[in-house]
Protein backbone atom coordinates (compact mmCIF):
# COMPACT_ATOMS: atom_id res chain seq x y z
CA UNK A 1 0.00 0.00 0.00
CA UNK A 2 1.22 3.88 -1.07
CA UNK A 3 0.67 4.96 2.59
CA UNK A 4 1.73 8.88 3.19
CA UNK A 5 1.50 11.77 5.77
CA UNK A 6 -1.76 13.08 5.83
CA UNK A 7 -2.60 16.79 4.82
CA UNK A 8 -4.47 17.28 8.22
CA UNK A 9 -1.19 16.36 10.54
CA UNK A 10 -0.23 14.24 13.20
CA UNK A 11 -1.50 11.30 13.16
CA UNK A 12 -3.05 10.94 9.60
CA UNK A 13 -1.91 8.93 7.03
CA UNK A 14 -3.67 8.62 3.63
CA UNK A 15 -3.28 5.64 1.31
CA UNK A 16 -3.99 6.13 -2.05
CA UNK A 17 -6.25 2.82 -3.52
CA UNK A 18 -6.24 2.78 -7.68
CA UNK A 19 -9.34 2.28 -8.72
CA UNK A 20 -8.13 1.64 -12.24
CA UNK A 21 -9.59 3.86 -15.27
CA UNK A 22 -12.70 5.41 -16.66
CA UNK A 23 -13.54 7.57 -20.09
CA UNK A 24 -11.66 10.54 -18.36
CA UNK A 25 -8.36 8.60 -17.15
CA UNK A 26 -6.51 7.50 -14.07
CA UNK A 27 -9.01 6.82 -11.02
CA UNK A 28 -8.21 6.64 -7.66
CA UNK A 29 -9.40 6.81 -4.24
CA UNK A 30 -8.23 7.92 -0.73
CA UNK A 31 -8.17 6.45 2.71
CA UNK A 32 -7.31 8.34 5.43
CA UNK A 33 -6.12 6.62 8.65
CA UNK A 34 -6.04 7.20 12.40
CA UNK A 35 -5.46 4.73 14.80
CA UNK A 36 -5.67 5.23 18.57
CA UNK A 37 -2.27 4.92 21.33
CA UNK A 38 -4.10 1.32 22.30
CA UNK A 39 -4.81 -1.89 19.78
CA UNK A 40 -8.03 -1.73 18.52
CA UNK A 41 -10.97 -4.72 17.37
CA UNK A 42 -13.26 -1.79 16.46
CA UNK A 43 -13.06 0.22 13.21
CA UNK A 44 -15.28 2.85 11.91
CA UNK A 45 -15.18 4.02 7.96
CA UNK A 46 -16.85 7.62 7.18
CA UNK A 47 -18.23 8.40 3.80
CA UNK A 48 -18.34 12.15 3.14
CA UNK A 49 -21.32 13.96 0.99
CA UNK A 50 -21.67 15.80 -2.36
CA UNK A 51 -19.08 18.77 -2.68
CA UNK A 52 -17.21 17.17 0.18
CA UNK A 53 -14.24 15.38 2.06
CA UNK A 54 -13.04 14.25 5.08
CA UNK A 55 -12.02 17.14 7.33
CA UNK A 56 -13.67 16.49 10.40
CA UNK A 57 -10.60 16.00 12.74
CA UNK A 58 -13.01 16.10 16.42
CA UNK A 59 -14.95 13.76 14.74
CA UNK A 60 -12.12 11.20 14.63
CA UNK A 61 -11.30 11.98 18.12
CA UNK A 62 -14.60 11.52 19.10
CA UNK A 63 -14.07 8.04 17.61
CA UNK A 64 -10.99 7.56 19.45
CA UNK A 65 -12.34 8.71 22.71
CA UNK A 66 -14.94 5.83 22.00
CA UNK A 67 -11.95 3.21 21.42
CA UNK A 68 -12.70 3.24 17.74
CA UNK A 69 -9.85 3.61 15.03
CA UNK A 70 -10.71 5.87 12.91
CA UNK A 71 -10.93 5.39 8.78
CA UNK A 72 -12.55 7.96 6.09
CA UNK A 73 -13.11 8.01 2.34
CA UNK A 74 -12.31 10.48 0.37
CA UNK A 75 -14.24 8.81 -2.95
CA UNK A 76 -13.11 9.10 -6.50
CA UNK A 77 -13.26 12.49 -8.19
CA UNK A 78 -13.61 14.09 -4.28
CA UNK A 79 -10.77 16.05 -2.29
CA UNK A 80 -7.45 13.99 -1.64
CA UNK A 81 -8.65 12.05 -4.78
CA UNK A 82 -9.77 15.00 -7.58
CA UNK A 83 -6.78 15.08 -9.99
CA UNK A 84 -6.72 17.60 -12.47
CA UNK A 85 -8.31 15.60 -15.71
CA UNK A 86 -11.42 14.79 -13.80
CA UNK A 87 -14.37 16.46 -13.60
CA UNK A 88 -15.15 16.94 -9.91
CA UNK A 89 -17.56 14.67 -7.81
CA UNK A 90 -18.61 13.48 -11.27
CA UNK A 91 -20.44 9.69 -11.58
CA UNK A 92 -22.94 8.35 -13.65
CA UNK A 93 -23.50 5.15 -11.33
CA UNK A 94 -23.55 5.34 -7.38
CA UNK A 95 -22.22 1.48 -7.53
CA UNK A 96 -19.15 2.46 -9.33
CA UNK A 97 -18.51 4.31 -5.44
CA UNK A 98 -18.78 0.22 -3.95
CA UNK A 99 -15.30 -1.01 -5.05
CA UNK A 100 -13.57 1.55 -2.83
CA UNK A 101 -15.45 1.17 -0.24
CA UNK A 102 -14.97 -3.14 -0.44
CA UNK A 103 -11.52 -1.77 -0.84
CA UNK A 104 -11.20 -0.04 2.00
CA UNK A 105 -13.26 -2.66 4.58
CA UNK A 106 -10.46 -5.01 3.36
CA UNK A 107 -7.77 -3.11 4.50
CA UNK A 108 -9.85 -2.21 7.94
CA UNK A 109 -10.55 -5.88 7.83
CA UNK A 110 -7.64 -8.16 7.20
CA UNK A 111 -5.10 -6.02 6.69
CA UNK A 112 -5.03 -4.25 9.83
CA UNK A 113 -7.19 -6.81 12.31
CA UNK A 114 -10.14 -4.94 13.17
CA UNK A 115 -12.95 -7.09 14.21
CA UNK A 116 -15.94 -5.00 14.18
CA UNK A 117 -17.03 -2.26 12.10
CA UNK A 118 -19.18 1.08 12.05
CA UNK A 119 -20.23 2.59 8.79
CA UNK A 120 -20.88 6.22 8.99
CA UNK A 121 -22.27 8.35 5.89
CA UNK A 122 -23.33 11.68 5.73
CA UNK A 123 -25.54 13.12 3.03
CA UNK A 124 -24.78 11.18 -0.16
CA UNK A 125 -22.68 9.30 1.77
CA UNK A 126 -25.36 8.12 3.65
CA UNK A 127 -27.49 6.91 0.46
CA UNK A 128 -23.88 5.63 -1.03
CA UNK A 129 -23.29 3.80 2.04
CA UNK A 130 -26.77 2.53 2.57
CA UNK A 131 -26.93 0.92 -0.57
CA UNK A 132 -23.53 -0.60 0.22
CA UNK A 133 -24.46 -1.87 3.12
CA UNK A 134 -27.59 -3.83 1.00
CA UNK A 135 -25.56 -4.93 -1.48
CA UNK A 136 -23.31 -6.76 1.10
CA UNK A 137 -25.89 -8.12 3.75
CA UNK A 138 -25.24 -11.44 4.79
CA UNK A 139 -21.67 -11.07 5.10
CA UNK A 140 -20.86 -9.61 7.70
CA UNK A 141 -18.72 -6.79 6.83
CA UNK A 142 -19.97 -4.24 8.33
CA UNK A 143 -21.88 -4.10 11.80
CA UNK A 144 -23.82 -1.11 12.25
CA UNK A 145 -24.79 1.80 9.98
CA UNK A 146 -24.81 5.61 11.16
CA UNK A 147 -26.44 7.96 8.55
CA UNK A 148 -26.02 11.58 9.45
CA UNK A 149 -28.75 13.24 7.34
CA UNK A 150 -28.84 10.92 4.57
CA UNK A 151 -29.81 12.29 1.19
CA UNK A 152 -33.01 9.97 0.57
CA UNK A 153 -34.88 12.20 -1.74
CA UNK A 154 -34.86 15.44 -3.55
CA UNK A 155 -35.42 18.51 -1.50
CA UNK A 156 -37.96 20.03 -3.77
CA UNK A 157 -41.56 20.25 -4.17
CA UNK A 158 -43.04 16.94 -5.38
CA UNK A 159 -43.46 18.66 -9.16
CA UNK A 160 -39.88 19.68 -9.23
CA UNK A 161 -38.87 16.62 -8.20
CA UNK A 162 -40.07 14.47 -10.93
CA UNK A 163 -39.00 17.57 -13.35
CA UNK A 164 -35.75 17.57 -12.45
CA UNK A 165 -35.32 13.61 -12.32
CA UNK A 166 -36.98 13.48 -15.58
CA UNK A 167 -34.73 16.54 -17.43
CA UNK A 168 -31.56 14.35 -15.92
CA UNK A 169 -32.90 10.90 -17.31
CA UNK A 170 -33.43 12.44 -20.52
CA UNK A 171 -30.24 14.06 -20.44
CA UNK A 172 -28.16 11.32 -19.43
CA UNK A 173 -27.78 9.40 -22.31
CA UNK A 174 -26.35 12.05 -24.83
CA UNK A 175 -25.47 14.54 -22.40
CA UNK A 176 -24.12 12.61 -19.12
CA UNK A 177 -22.14 16.03 -17.81
CA UNK A 178 -24.76 18.62 -19.01
CA UNK A 179 -25.10 21.09 -16.18
CA UNK A 180 -28.67 20.95 -14.40
CA UNK A 181 -30.28 24.63 -13.57
CA UNK A 182 -29.62 23.43 -9.74
CA UNK A 183 -29.14 26.72 -7.83
CA UNK A 184 -26.90 26.20 -5.26
CA UNK A 185 -26.72 28.82 -2.14
CA UNK A 186 -23.09 29.62 -0.23
CA UNK A 187 -25.13 30.40 2.71
CA UNK A 188 -24.53 27.01 4.23
CA UNK A 189 -20.65 26.93 3.66
CA UNK A 190 -20.60 29.98 4.52
CA UNK A 191 -22.20 29.50 8.20
CA UNK A 192 -19.56 26.50 8.68
CA UNK A 193 -16.37 28.31 7.24
CA UNK A 194 -14.29 29.71 9.97
CA UNK A 195 -13.32 32.69 7.74
CA UNK A 196 -16.66 33.32 7.64
CA UNK A 197 -19.57 32.78 10.04
CA UNK A 198 -18.34 29.26 11.03
CA UNK A 199 -15.97 27.88 12.71
CA UNK A 200 -14.64 24.82 10.83
CA UNK A 201 -11.30 25.07 8.58
CA UNK A 202 -11.43 23.04 4.99
CA UNK A 203 -10.16 23.51 1.97
CA UNK A 204 -12.34 25.80 -0.52
CA UNK A 205 -10.88 24.00 -3.44
CA UNK A 206 -12.06 20.82 -2.48
CA UNK A 207 -15.33 22.13 -0.79
CA UNK A 208 -15.96 25.50 -2.69
CA UNK A 209 -18.43 27.92 -1.25
CA UNK A 210 -20.60 28.06 -4.51
CA UNK A 211 -20.35 23.93 -4.62
CA UNK A 212 -19.62 21.95 -8.14
CA UNK A 213 -22.04 22.18 -11.09
CA UNK A 214 -24.55 19.38 -10.56
CA UNK A 215 -24.49 17.10 -13.51
CA UNK A 216 -27.05 15.00 -15.37
CA UNK A 217 -25.99 11.06 -14.70
CA UNK A 218 -25.00 12.04 -11.50
CA UNK A 219 -28.38 13.31 -10.34
CA UNK A 220 -29.89 10.29 -12.07
CA UNK A 221 -27.85 8.25 -10.29
CA UNK A 222 -28.61 9.87 -7.35
CA UNK A 223 -32.07 9.54 -8.16
CA UNK A 224 -31.83 5.71 -9.13
CA UNK A 225 -30.71 5.25 -5.35
CA UNK A 226 -33.15 7.05 -3.88
CA UNK A 227 -35.86 5.25 -5.56
CA UNK A 228 -34.63 1.77 -4.65
CA UNK A 229 -34.42 3.20 -0.77
CA UNK A 230 -38.10 3.93 -1.54
CA UNK A 231 -39.35 0.68 -2.83
CA UNK A 232 -37.52 -0.81 0.63
CA UNK A 233 -33.79 -1.95 1.32
CA UNK A 234 -32.87 -4.67 3.59
CA UNK A 235 -29.78 -3.68 5.44
CA UNK A 236 -29.45 -6.45 8.21
CA UNK A 237 -27.79 -4.79 10.76
CA UNK A 238 -29.25 -2.05 13.16
CA UNK A 239 -29.22 1.85 11.45
CA UNK A 240 -29.25 4.58 13.09
CA UNK A 241 -30.27 8.16 11.08
CA UNK A 242 -29.58 11.03 12.89
CA UNK A 243 -31.52 14.51 11.19
CA UNK A 244 -31.93 18.15 12.31
CA UNK A 245 -35.09 18.66 13.60
CA UNK A 246 -36.13 21.01 11.24
CA UNK A 247 -34.71 22.33 7.75
CA UNK A 248 -35.01 25.92 6.39
CA UNK A 249 -34.22 27.27 2.37
CA UNK A 250 -31.97 29.98 2.44
CA UNK A 251 -33.55 33.08 0.54
CA UNK A 252 -32.44 36.88 0.36
CA UNK A 253 -35.08 37.13 3.04
CA UNK A 254 -33.90 33.76 5.45
CA UNK A 255 -30.33 34.53 6.43
CA UNK A 256 -30.16 32.70 9.24
CA UNK A 257 -28.93 29.27 8.60
CA UNK A 258 -27.28 28.14 11.90
CA UNK A 259 -29.87 26.18 13.56
CA UNK A 260 -31.76 24.25 10.77
CA UNK A 261 -30.49 21.90 7.97
CA UNK A 262 -30.28 24.45 4.79
CA UNK A 263 -29.06 21.70 2.44
CA UNK A 264 -31.77 18.83 2.17
CA UNK A 265 -35.48 18.17 4.03
CA UNK A 266 -35.00 16.69 7.27
CA UNK A 267 -38.94 15.18 6.82
CA UNK A 268 -37.78 13.07 3.79
CA UNK A 269 -35.12 11.83 6.04
CA UNK A 270 -37.74 11.09 8.96
CA UNK A 271 -40.54 9.64 6.09
CA UNK A 272 -37.91 7.29 4.28
CA UNK A 273 -35.70 5.91 7.39
CA UNK A 274 -38.29 2.78 8.09
CA UNK A 275 -37.45 1.65 4.13
CA UNK A 276 -33.81 1.10 5.18
CA UNK A 277 -34.26 -2.30 7.21
CA UNK A 278 -36.04 -3.67 10.33
CA UNK A 279 -34.09 -2.29 12.93
CA UNK A 280 -34.02 1.34 12.00
CA UNK A 281 -33.39 4.28 14.97
CA UNK A 282 -34.84 7.62 14.33
CA UNK A 283 -32.95 10.22 16.12
CA UNK A 284 -34.01 14.56 15.46
CA UNK A 285 -31.10 17.19 17.02
CA UNK A 286 -33.03 20.65 17.59
CA UNK A 287 -30.69 23.05 16.04
CA UNK A 288 -28.78 20.91 14.05
CA UNK A 289 -26.98 21.96 10.87
CA UNK A 290 -27.39 19.40 7.86
CA UNK A 291 -23.67 18.02 8.97
CA UNK A 292 -24.43 17.48 12.09
CA UNK A 293 -20.96 16.92 13.39
CA UNK A 294 -20.46 20.80 12.49
CA UNK A 295 -23.14 22.21 14.28
CA UNK A 296 -22.90 25.01 17.18
CA UNK A 297 -22.92 23.45 20.70
CA UNK A 298 -24.92 22.42 22.53
CA UNK A 299 -26.88 20.55 19.54
CA UNK A 300 -23.30 18.94 18.48
CA UNK A 301 -22.95 18.03 22.16
CA UNK A 302 -26.50 16.13 21.53
CA UNK A 303 -25.17 14.64 18.57
CA UNK A 304 -22.02 12.98 20.31
CA UNK A 305 -24.16 12.32 23.11
CA UNK A 306 -27.14 10.55 21.15
CA UNK A 307 -24.55 8.56 19.15
CA UNK A 308 -22.61 7.51 21.99
CA UNK A 309 -25.54 5.66 23.79
CA UNK A 310 -26.35 4.03 20.38
CA UNK A 311 -23.00 2.85 20.01
CA UNK A 312 -22.49 1.69 23.13
CA UNK A 313 -26.05 -0.51 22.82
CA UNK A 314 -24.81 -1.98 19.69
CA UNK A 315 -21.28 -1.80 19.62
CA UNK A 316 -20.04 -2.62 22.83
CA UNK A 317 -16.75 -2.09 23.30
CA UNK A 318 -14.19 -5.86 22.95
Amino acid sequence: MDVTADVLGPGYEAIELPMGRDAEGEVVATLVRRRGTEPSRRAVLYVHGFVDYFFQKHLADFYLDLGFDFYALDLRKYGRSLRPHQTPNYIDSLSDYFPEIDEAVRIIRDVDGHGTLLLNGHSTGGLIAALWADRVRGQGLADAVFLNSPFLDIAEPLVMRKLGAGLARALRPRFPKAKLPAGVSDRYPRSIHRDHEGEWEFDLAWKPLLGFPVRAAWLAAVRRGQLRVHAGLHIDVPVLVMASARSVRPTRKVLDVTEADAVLDVEHMARWAPRLGPHVTLVRIDGGLHDLVLSAEPARGRVFAELTRWTNGYLPGE
